[in-house]
């Protein structure tokens, strides 16, 4: 049987690709309306540039936290392959430990930057405090937190599942 939190897990990477292509897919239609609009009609709405960086931020962000659980983020392993297991395993450790250093102090970090701006504006859509433009950064990270403690709790097990649940949508 399957523990909650793991199932928790899969619920929670599901949501990050759902919104990271959502981004991605309406960020793909802003961009050319905004075009569109500039050059060809003239008129040169406002709007389409900060939602579009809005939506590149929810998928830069919440995009690299499923890279990370589907382990399709960029590693550099040209050293590491060549040392012995034993020393594989430790620096797979401390990997592990840097990046839930990192991803708390991003957390941290980009949760204070959302609260120190949330009162400004953005001039071309002053209903959209310059906080909310930030919050996929903090929100990102707490992901990726919870990813890293997935992989370091329950390792390969986690990394079963997505083997599983990868195969289970190409047969799809």
């Amino acid at each position: 049987m399957d523990h909650p939190f793991l199932r928790w897990m899969d619920r929670l990477y599901l949501f990050t690709i759902w919104a990271a292509g959502t981004a991605i897919f309406f960020m793909s239609l802003i961009i050319p309306w905004g075009v569109f609009s500039r050059y060809v009609m003239g008129t040169g709405s406002q709007w389409p540039e900060p939602i579009a960086i809005l939506l590149m931020m929810v998928f830069t962000f919440i995009g690299a936290a499923a890279a990370y659980r589907a382990g399709g983020h960029i590693a550099v392993n040209m050293l590491t392959e060549k040392l012995p297991a034993s020393m594989q395993r430790l620096l797979s450790v401390v990997v592990d430990l840097l990046m839930l250093v990192i991803c708390a102090f991003v957390v941290w970090y980009g949760t204070n930057l959302c609260i120190e701006t949330w009162g400004q504006g953005i001039s071309e859509l002053p209903w959209l405090p310059v906080g909310a433009t930030y919050s996929p950064l903090p929100m990102g990270a707490a992901i990726t937190l919870l990813f890293v403690l997935e992989k370091i709790v329950w390792g390969s097990q986690a990394h079963r599942r997505i083997v599983r649940y990868e195969e289970l949508a190409e047969g799809a």
